[in-house]
């Protein structure tokens, strides 16, 4: 037996005693506690562990047996970690890096994966939280008292899911209990799923593609990517514990200087006051005074309400746009054949063919054509030149320029035929569709007028504009001149072309704010 296997023993012995010792005083909760603990500690003394098979060889014969169903193997388990609370008893990460080592094996594609995992976690994520929403709260307000939970501490966890739930879920993605209670408690807590959705999405898609990524590059050492994953989670558990602690300290800075000051001549405070004073002074204190206003600013934006919310959620729709452009790039670019949904949709729309709806269909599209499409952003961005908003300007012309200039690389570098029998007119390639692009344009200018002008039909106003973005791609299926990838490639990269700069704005927006605030006023001259 190894050392921790004795120590694991002790261990379970002594709860063991203490156990049977006071089982009069001890609830029906705590016996159970105290038997599930033994029972897993003699497991482990036992070496029971050490004889199971190797995850890896399991997944990788898995692998080779199911081939491309080794996709919905992975999801499943992807979603089952949060959904079913599978993460508390295995970790995440070693199935995801599983799937990048498969993939890394020629097994199965690393980018279709990365969206498969990405997509199963946000629903994992989602089925906890409303899981929490229905079943935890109830049970705590029943049971709460019971289990030592009382009303006061119920509030406490909404106060505190209210000021740090967006933080706890984005960070807490990399930290393996945390990841899978998470969106429970979020749930439990009454935290408002818009707030929930884009720090969850932001979250899993980094997660997803770090291990993803770090079990297709160390495809052929798969225990020490493990290993040296493990390590990099734990010691991003501590960092994130550290800097939670170094916040409490700073919040609670005035109690704390009060008693270092009051206990200023002990003879091992002062020796450490003569050193720091100085430091603080010289070092510490301007380093402080000129970073802090931007950690202020990093954290905020992090928090739900607000800019914070605002900046999440223009992270999380660019980063889903950006990825969907992306992975049909990747598909596309060996083998511009037909995708998935590409043909059934073609057929569908044969079937549904009338000589009405084909002109309807063409009216419909011209809304996304670029004249069209650069007259709305050319009349939004003179309404906003009038209300002096140089970002959302920038953001609308430039975006607009970015996508347009992005449709003809991408269609230049794709070239992909289009489909067989088109009932319009068309220019170029097919991937990605330019009208899909474009009409996300007026999207984008939907919802800078909302957000600045202060519409009152604000949301309907956007609501119309999705919709108008969507029946211009479907027309262009309808008529046979894209498949349904060109469509969801080209509305992918319409939207996180918009995003990503609308993102990028509100950081340059508060920096420069923060640059004027610090920015030494004039003395006034004083009257004679």
């Amino acid at each position: 037996m190894s050392a921790l296997q004795i120590a694991a023993a002790v261990v379970a012995v002594l709860i063991a005693a203490g156990a049977v010792w006071g089982r009069r005083r001890l609830s029906g909760e705590r016996k159970l506690l105290a038997a599930g603990l033994v029972l897993v500690l003699g497991i482990y003394a036992s070496g029971a562990l050490s004889a199971l098979p190797d995850p890896k060889a399991i997944i990788e014969d898995i692998a080779q047996a199911l081939g491309p169903w080794t996709y919905a193997l992975v999801g499943v388990l992807a979603f089952l970690e949060t959904g079913a609370f599978v993460g508390l008893v295995a970790p995440g990460e070693t199935v995801v890096i599983a799937g990048g080592v498969i993939a890394g094996q020629g097994e199965i594609e690393l980018v279709p994966l990365i969206g498969l995992v990405w997509t199963c976690a946000v629903l994992g994520d989602t089925t906890s939280f409303y899981l929490g929403r229905r079943l935890g709260r109830r049970f705590l307000e029943r049971h709460g008292p019971r289990l030592k939970i009382p009303p006061e501490r119920l509030t406490t966890v909404e106060g505190y899911f209210d000021r740090h739930g967006g933080k706890t879920i984005l960070i807490g993605r990399f930290i393996g209990l945390v990841r899978a209670l998470a969106p429970f408690i979020a749930g439990t807590s009454g935290m408002p799923y818009r707030r929930f959705i884009p720090y969850s999405i932001v979250g899993t898609g980094l997660w997803a593609t770090t291990f993803c990524v770090l079990g297709y590059i160390f495809w052929r050492s798969f225990d020490r990517v493990a290993h040296i994953a493990g390590q990099a989670i734990f010691g991003f558990g501590v960092t994130v514990g550290v800097i939670v602690g170094v916040v409490v300290a700073y919040k609670r800075r005035a109690e704390i200087r009060a008693w270092i000051l009051a206990h200023e001549r002990h003879p091992l405070v002062r020796p450490v006051l003569a050193v720091w004073r100085p430091l603080h002074r010289r070092v510490f204190g301007p380093i402080a005074r000129a970073v802090l206003p931007q950690l202020r600013f990093l954290w905020g934006r992090l928090t739900p309400g607000g800019l914070g919310l605002e900046l999440t959620t223009a992270v999380a729709i660019g980063g889903v746009g950006l990825y969907m452009f992306g992975l049909y790039v990747v598909l596309l670019s060996g083998d511009p054949g037909p995708t998935p949904l590409d043909r059934e949709l073609l057929d569908l729309g044969d079937q549904l063919r009338s000589d009405v709806a084909v002109d309807v269909a063409k009216i419909v599209t011209a809304f996304g054509s670029f004249p069209v499409c650069a007259t709305v952003i050319v009349a939004t961005a003179v309404l906003l030149a009038v209300r002096r908003r140089p970002a959302e300007i920038l953001v609308l012309v430039g975006g607009f320029a970015l996508i347009y200039l992005a449709v003809q690389f991408t269609k230049a570098a794709i070239d992909r035929p289009r489909p067989a029998a088109p009932l319009t007119e068309f220019s170029q390639s097919s991937f990605p569709s330019g009208h899909a692009a474009y009409a996300t344009a007026w999207i984008a200018a939907a919802v800078v007028l909302t957000r600045r002008l202060g519409l009152v039909s604000g949301a309907a106003l956007v609501i119309g504009a999705i919709a108008l973005a969507a029946a211009v791609g479907l027309t262009r299926i309808y008529l046979r001149v894209h498949y349904w990838s060109d469509v969801a490639g080209g509305w992918g990269l319409g939207v996180g072309i918009f995003a990503a700069l609308a993102a990028i704005a509100m950081l340059v927006q508060h920096m420069r704010h923060n640059d004027r605030q610090r920015a030494p006023r004039p003395i006034a001259r004083a009257r004679r």
